[in-house]
């Protein structure tokens, strides 16, 4: 079985789409989506979104991380599925899309960035205290589509992001569904740089759209920013976190920035590498 696929990147996050909307890719066969994910023996890629008919949207959009295991949302993700679905003829400029966080809207600009609608911030943990390995880690929970752990850092270069963030990541207090772990650096007023442990990537992301909007809804509820507020990714790009201030909370939460397509493929699924089996 052949398919086409296109590659992308929104911010540097990058992700094969492939539109599905004749139902006939496996999506379920959670190992066969790993694999293409792979860097070195698939595509390769932050994660695989699925474009599929829906009757409540323009689209469904489906996403799967390099496990294979499919999760509510990402950001960068769906702005650039945005991207794809208008480019194929499947929306125009301005269209909703069904996820498993619920309908999601986006807009594409005139300069070819996507603007995303994000599901409002929810199960807020403000001022958590984390002990890893008998060091008390402060930070803020939040769920921003997905679950974020926000922890501010005067030092962003020289932060453990892959030994830290996967101890916070899988720490029990996040069980069990576990949380993606974001660490920041804040310039006043309005900027923020982050770095993230990405769940699911199990590794530095090259950006993070929800946890970009996480890490700004922080800084305005605990920090005293206004909206817009840039964040600067790992990889050099800003993505404007803009919204709604009302009751003391952010609400109408939405994610600007790039997406670039960069390759399109086609890979016969028979022949894709699964990796050596176990005895």
């Amino acid at each position: 079985m052949k398919i086409q696929f296109t590659k992308m990147h929104g911010a540097a996050n990058d992700f094969i789409l492939i539109d599905d909307r004749d139902g006939t890719v496996p999506v379920e066969d959670h190992f066969l989506m790993a694999a293409l994910a792979g860097r070195r023996t698939g595509i390769g890629s932050e994660g695989i979104i699925i474009l599929q008919k829906s009757d409540k949207a323009d689209f469904r959009m489906r996403f799967l991380n390099p496990d294979g295991t499919e999760v509510e949302l990402c950001g960068n993700g769906s702005r650039c599925a945005a991207a794809f679905a208008h480019h194929i003829g499947m929306c125009g400029k301005s269209l909703t899309m069904e996820t498993c966080a619920g309908l999601v809207d986006a807009q594409i600009k005139d300069d070819g960035g996507v603007c995303l609608w994000m599901p409002d911030p929810d199960r807020r943990n403000y001022g958590l205290e984390v002990n890893v390995n008998g060091t008390v880690i402060k930070g803020d929970f939040i769920v921003a589509g997905v679950p974020h752990f926000v922890v501010q850092t005067p030092n962003l270069v020289d932060v453990d992001v892959m030994g830290l963030g996967r101890a916070l990541r899988l720490h029990p207090v996040f069980a069990p569904e576990g949380t993606n772990v974001d660490f920041i650096s804040v310039r006043p007023p309005n900027r923020l740089a982050m770095r993230t442990y990405e769940r699911g990537v199990e590794a530095e992301s090259g950006a993070c759209g929800t946890g970009a909007v996480a890490c700004a809804v922080v800084a305005v509820e605990t920090l005293g920013f206004s909206l817009p507020t840039k964040v600067k990714t790992p990889s050099g790009y800003d993505l404007m976190i803009d919204g709604d201030w009302r009751k003391r909370r952010c609400t109408g939460m939405t994610l600007t920035g790039p997406v670039k397509f960069v390759f399109t493929g086609e890979i016969d699924l028979d022949t894709v590498d699964l990796g050596n089996e176990i005895d």
